[in-house]
């Protein structure tokens, strides 16, 4: 198999370019806010990256098979959900298979015929997908889509599994930290949740409920009763503590 350096070294001025294009990605990507965010980046950069392209879009596909996805336009946007909807396609293919996929020319293309045949119509003529790896994991995958047949060669495969060997590490490092801050979020959440319903509790036995057990299950039945969680029936006992016991749990 030939290394995608050497391909690329052939060519210093876009080699030079893709090094930029790689900075670029690397500093947005460390200040984006979300993953959505980072695969939007992405899509645009690819384009830039690889000559030819009229648009890039990202497929991520987490161990639960759920996607995440972005799209550099229109375009781009409706060939993909064609993919999605149809479940097959080059992008699906090369995160399934681990591989680069290059229509060279959508109209004599026979794999994914239903794909192939919706996609011509958009004016689509070729496209290059390749997986996005991180170690051993594969992420999902990239592409870039052509108005004109025969669009990429060798040298333009090369160029965006570089580009996408980079992305993909970035890729998978935007998603730890926005793991990290759902995670932080979600405890945070939790311990105010837990300081509420001890509040609530409180004041419940404060005005006579035997004990915490007891001031307990009188939270969890006024949920039961009123339909709504135990966290919201210990906010509004903690908001209305001037009131008794009985207007607290019936609202």
């Amino acid at each position: 198999m030939t290394d995608p350096a050497s391909t690329v070294g052939s060519s210093k001025p876009e080699a030079s370019d893709l090094g930029v294009l790689l900075a670029e990605m690397g500093g947005v990507l460390l200040s984006a806010e979300t993953l959505e965010t980072a695969v939007t980046l992405v899509t645009r950069l690819a384009t830039a990256a690889i000559p030819g392209s009229v648009g890039a879009g990202v497929t991520l596909v987490d161990s639960r098979g759920r996607r995440t996805t972005g799209a550099s336009d229109a375009l781009v946007e409706e060939a993909d959900a064609l993919q999605y909807g149809l479940d097959a396609g080059p992008c699906l293919t090369a995160w399934r298979d681990q591989v680069p996929v290059r229509v060279d020319n959508m109209e004599q293309e026979t794999r994914w015929p239903q794909w192939t045949a919706a996609v011509t119509e958009l004016g689509v003529a070729s496209v290059l997908s390749v997986p996005l790896l991180a170690g051993p994991d594969c992420l999902g995958a990239i592409k870039v889509y052509a108005r004109e047949p025969a669009a990429y060669d060798a040298h333009a495969e090369a160029l965006l599994t570089l580009f996408a060997q980079q992305a993909a590490i970035l890729l998978a490092n935007t998603q730890t930290v926005a793991n990290a801050r759902k995670l932080t979020g979600q405890l945070t959440e939790a311990l105010v949740n837990r300081d509420l319903i001890g509040q609530a509790k409180g004041i419940l036995m404060a005005q006579g409920a035997a004990d915490d057990h007891a001031a307990f299950n009188m939270l969890v039945a006024a949920g039961q009763r009123s339909n709504i969680n135990l966290h919201e029936v210990a906010r509004r006992v903690v908001a209305t503590v001037g009131g008794g016991p009985a207007d607290q749990l019936s609202s």
